[in-house]
């Protein structure tokens, strides 16, 4: 399996050659869905919380006697009936919304998500991203570069979630070059997972030839 690999001028540098395992996956929507849904729930943060009738003041006394007084027996005025008492069943941030998603179901989603984005033709191969400064000027001239690229179009244009950048290593200039584009991410490749990459178009992978054994290894 083969790409086109591109520098960052948008002109073509090559071809490489690409992992059936990484590229070359079907679709399995039943696969994405539990670990996609499965890291959102873990990631929940919860706020709001409710006290429980063993956890509001007051309510220590009994209201009124059990019997005689013709109203209904009532033990405590924190119970979830009565104004200001507890809440039945309200929302804890102390629940615990955590699920676990094995190794390597993660890992197959994610490489699922990039094939089914490498069929549609949203993922770039560039040889190397880089500057001599952090200028956010260069940073847009590389986007119009890349958008030049048939395909690609958008990538320059587009306003959300345009492109997530996979870097090879950690890089403060490229990072800071696209710092002030919202539509833009960069990252490691290493770190890339299966939510990240859906809320992105298209993927840009540099330094592949590094960078793919990285992401191969995710597997191993």
């Amino acid at each position: 399996m083969e790409a086109t690999l591109y520098n960052q001028k948008g002109k073509e540098a090559g071809k490489i050659s690409l992992p059936e395992s990484v590229f070359g996956l079907s679709w399995n929507a039943d696969l994405v869905h539990q670990v996609v849904a499965s890291m959102l729930t873990s990631a929940r943060d919860p706020i709001a919380h409710t006290k429980t009738r063993g956890e509001v003041r007051g309510g220590g006394k009994k209201p009124w006697q059990q019997k005689g007084t013709g109203q209904a027996r009532h033990g405590s005025t924190r119970s979830p009936i009565w104004v200001g008492g507890g809440v039945a069943h309200g929302p804890r941030n102390d629940k615990n919304f955590d699920r676990k998603v094995n190794r390597k179901m993660k890992a197959k989603a994610l490489f699922t998500i990039i094939s089914k984005k490498m069929r549609d033709g949203e993922v770039l191969f560039v040889d190397s991203v880089s500057f001599d400064a952090p200028k956010a000027k260069e940073a847009r001239e590389v986007l119009s570069n890349l958008g030049s690229i048939k395909g690609f179009e958008t990538l320059a244009t587009k306003r959300k979630n345009a492109a997530y950048i996979a870097t090879d290593t950690k890089n403060v200039g490229v990072e800071k070059s696209f710092g002030n584009f919202s539509n833009i991410v960069v990252d490691e490749l290493r770190n890339v997972n299966p939510v990240t990459i859906m809320n992105y178009k298209y993927l840009v992978i540099t330094n592949p030839a590094s960078s793919l054994a990285t992401l191969s290894a995710k597997l191993s």
